[in-house]
């Protein structure tokens, strides 16, 4: 698995996608923070209400989206010059060639959280809101990110079945969509793009209670295991087209 996880990194040494990673939040930041200024005569939450504002844009949107760039981009070496062959030719297993994609892609989003976090800070300190930064973000932040992991899986999958860099963003915005739908009629824990809204806390922040909690980390988990084996089982009875 470590040879796996070297080879997945200098493949994307040189890349330019650290930039996609840092940009999109920046711009759902920006867009938050906007909307937040022009309207804080009505948003009178101080550190929570411009949560929900840059939280918004970022969680509801950009974020799904960086996924699934990621996810496709992560595979885009292998869907050209016929590269599948020689991966799936290689003495290592099935198995690990998938966690390795993942493990990546995970890492890649932890990051963008740790850089929203960061712009959040900022943009609480040169508004001048009182106090300090809520501990409760911490718990959002991270909730968030393992929500991010169904997701992950998700896409991962498309990305590995698709050789189209489009096609599995595509099929994420339209998830996000449907994600919000499930979210407003109250059944978000059936559907990960509606898990990644309720762990964010970006428009509930109430705390998750009792049951709540067994069900957003139970099918989060469900959700994880379930792509991540669809996946696997693919890669190992399918052929892979690569162009």
């Amino acid at each position: 698995m470590r040879q796996r996880l070297s080879a997945e990194g200098l493949k994307l040494r040189h890349s330019k996608i650290i930039f996609v990673i840092v940009i999109l939040p920046i711009l759902s930041f920006l867009i938050g923070s906007a909307n937040f200024y022009m309207n804080q005569e009505v948003l009178e939450g101080g550190w929570f209400s411009l949560w929900s504002q840059v939280g918004l844009f970022y969680g509801e949107f950009f974020l799904p989206i960086l996924i699934a760039i990621c996810c496709a981009y992560i595979c885009r070496l292998e869907h050209t010059n016929q590269n599948w062959n020689m991966v799936m030719a290689a003495p290592v297993s099935i198995s690990s060639i998938y966690v390795s994609k993942f493990v990546m892609v995970s890492m890649f989003i932890l990051f963008a959280q740790l850089v929203f976090v960061g712009l959040y800070w900022i943009a609480g300190t040169l508004l001048s809101l009182q106090g300090s930064l809520p501990v409760e973000i911490i718990g959002w932040t991270l909730r968030g990110w393992f929500a991010s992991l169904s997701i992950i899986a998700f896409q991962l999958g498309l990305s590995l079945r698709f050789r189209s860099f489009a096609t599995p963003i595509g099929i994420s915005l339209c998830a996000v969509f449907f994600g919000l739908f499930t979210y407003s009629a109250n059944v978000g824990v059936v559907f990960p793009f509606s898990l990644l809204t309720i762990g964010l806390s970006v428009l509930n922040q109430d705390s998750l209670v009792g049951v709540q909690h067994f069900l957003f980390w139970g099918m989060n988990i469900l959700f994880i295991l379930l792509f991540s084996t669809i996946s696997i089982r693919q890669l190992k009875t399918n052929d892979i087209v690569s162009s």
